[in-house]
């Protein structure tokens, strides 16, 4: 069964923008914490950003500071994230995370997770 579901993503041209969408189907309750990371070819999936449950934290990887924002819709059960002045370098599948249970920028700490969906990124 599908936990979470991603869509937004899609081919970019550098400094070019996207916005990835996340929904919790059948969630009433909000997630404590939910996160986006990202899985590039040959490399581990890294964190990307993180909100808490109403919004009222924030945190950035150190390489999306300032391109990239992440929001959430509680009423909706949707999490967003909003990238511009994208880099090549930010090609990767995009996955949705949520119920934190440990540090928030391990991967193993969420609970739930999305099929990812796919940002390319070209010179």
């Amino acid at each position: 069964q599908v936990q979470l579901v991603e869509s937004g993503g899609g081919y970019v041209q550098a400094g070019g923008s996207l916005r990835l969408s996340c929904a919790a189907p059948g969630r009433t309750c909000s997630s404590p914490t939910m996160a986006w990371f990202r899985k590039a070819p040959g490399k581990e999936r890294e964190f990307v950003a993180a909100i808490s449950w109403n919004g009222g934290y924030t945190d950035n990887a150190t390489s999306v500071k300032g391109r990239f924002t992440i929001s959430r819709d509680n009423a909706k059960n949707t999490v967003s994230l909003q990238m511009n002045s994208l880099k090549p370098e930010d090609t990767a599948v995009y996955y949705c995370a949520a119920d934190r249970s440990g540090g928030y920028r391990t991967p193993n700490a969420y609970g739930y997770w999305g099929q990812g969906t796919l940002v390319t990124v070209s010179s």
